[in-house]
């Protein structure tokens, strides 16, 4: 469980900033290199790679280099830590939704 947490920690960290969501969605459509992808955003590239590095660290993405260029593709396998996260989320506070209702609902039971 423990190790769970820290790889969830890690990849919600990494989501957490715009940049890297971008260059998330945008792998979404296919592998791009760093070059192509940078060039969409309004900073240097050494500023860029750190961004592609956290990414990388927490295992969103991958990178092969080939040469000269550097491509990065998307491991949407690893999202589905986030997705496991939320649903457990959602289904905690489904639980307490559906209790709250039925003591609202329900009429109350004489005591005794």
């Amino acid at each position: 469980m423990a190790q769970y947490l820290t790889e969830l920690d890690g990849v919600l960290v990494a989501l957490a900033d715009p940049t890297r969501r971008g260059v998330i969605r945008r792998l979404g459509h296919g592998p791009r290199s760093v070059g192509d992808l940078a060039g969409e955003f309004p900073m240097t590239l050494p500023s860029f790679m750190k961004h592609v590095r956290v990414l990388e660290t927490n295992g969103l993405i991958s990178t092969v280099k080939r040469g000269r260029v550097r491509t990065c593709a998307l491991r949407p396998g690893r999202l589905a830590l986030v997705d496991d996260w939320l649903a457990e989320q959602r289904r905690i506070w489904e639980d307490r939704t559906d209790r709250l209702e039925h003591l609202l609902t329900d009429p109350p039971k004489e005591r005794r």
